[in-house]
């Protein structure tokens, strides 16, 4: 299936209650009815049912319960894929799984490969051990969940049957207010470095914890160029939810003009 002419995309910048599923999903509920219609893609923060935590005993529920059911729902009745991660449980591990639901109620999944462990993540969570790629009416997309973003190796868009492997590749976040400088940097450096959309969806507010989170929610072009020239208006670090339109024919123009994925490295990763 080809690209279609665009792509529709919201991004969810949001405060979250700690550990408060039904909390949660009422509020992201009642954010995402305000949408207008025609969104194609819609992207939750990482962890959206229960902010960033290391309770995973306490919080993780198996494939296709609760929060796998609210998704179908939402995805169903909006018409759009709906994205974002969560604790799951499945076999005695606890995975930070970040779920891809259809219209249609079909439900993919990429469990985070990087797990940060300042925070223990790496004590609590399974590694992820494969790459995953989705698509939306035609449009290849890669998933990536947070602390992922500093390993380009493992996200690198390769050459396949003479074409990029994917055409949009999006974070879901939990990024500290702290590291925001490092947020804002490899965005747009994964961008121009793969030769496509790129897209960062993290949270606001103060968590649990005590840690700050100040969004910068952004999409950037093959350029490196922010969509959205968000970082200039007042909302940067509120929570919003911006709807950005990515045109196919732009994309491929340039890697036309431009084919430096023709010219990457092949590799495997163990």
């Amino acid at each position: 299936m080809s690209k279609s002419a665009e792509l529709n995309i919201a991004l969810v910048q949001t405060e979250l209650y700690w550990k408060d599923k039904v909390a949660n999903l009422a509020m992201l509920e009642e954010k995402i009815w305000g949408l207008k219609s025609g969104i194609d893609l819609i992207i939750l923060p990482e962890m959206f049912p229960t902010g960033f935590s290391m309770e995973a005993a306490e919080l993780a529920e198996p494939m296709n319960l609760g929060v796998c059911k609210w998704m179908k729902q939402m995805a169903s009745q909006t018409g759009a894929v709906i994205t974002g991660s969560a604790i799951i449980s499945e076999k005695g591990k606890f995975f930070n799984r970040l779920l891809w639901v259809t219209p249609t109620g079909e439900i993919s999944h990429y469990d985070k490969r990087h797990l940060f462990r300042m925070a223990q993540e790496d004590q609590t969570f399974s590694q992820g051990e494969s790459q995953s790629i989705f698509e939306v009416k035609g449009w290849k997309v890669c998933p990536q969940v947070c602390y992922d973003l500093r390993f380009p190796v493992w996200s690198r868009n390769r050459r396949i049957n003479e074409s990029p492997l994917y055409d949009l590749m999006f974070f879901v976040a939990s990024w500290p207010a702290a590291r925001s400088s490092a947020w804002d940097a490899l965005l747009p450096a994964r961008a121009i470095e793969n030769l496509c959309f790129v897209a960062g969806v993290n949270r606001v507010g103060k968590d649990g914890n005590g840690i700050d989170y100040t969004g910068h929610s952004e999409i950037y072009d093959f350029k490196g160029k922010a969509l959205g020239n968000s970082q200039t208006t007042d909302d940067f670090e509120q929570e919003k939810i911006e709807v950005f339109t990515l045109k196919a024919a732009e994309l491929d123009a340039f890697r036309e003009k431009f084919p430096a994925w023709m010219d990457s490295d092949d590799f495997m990763i163990r």
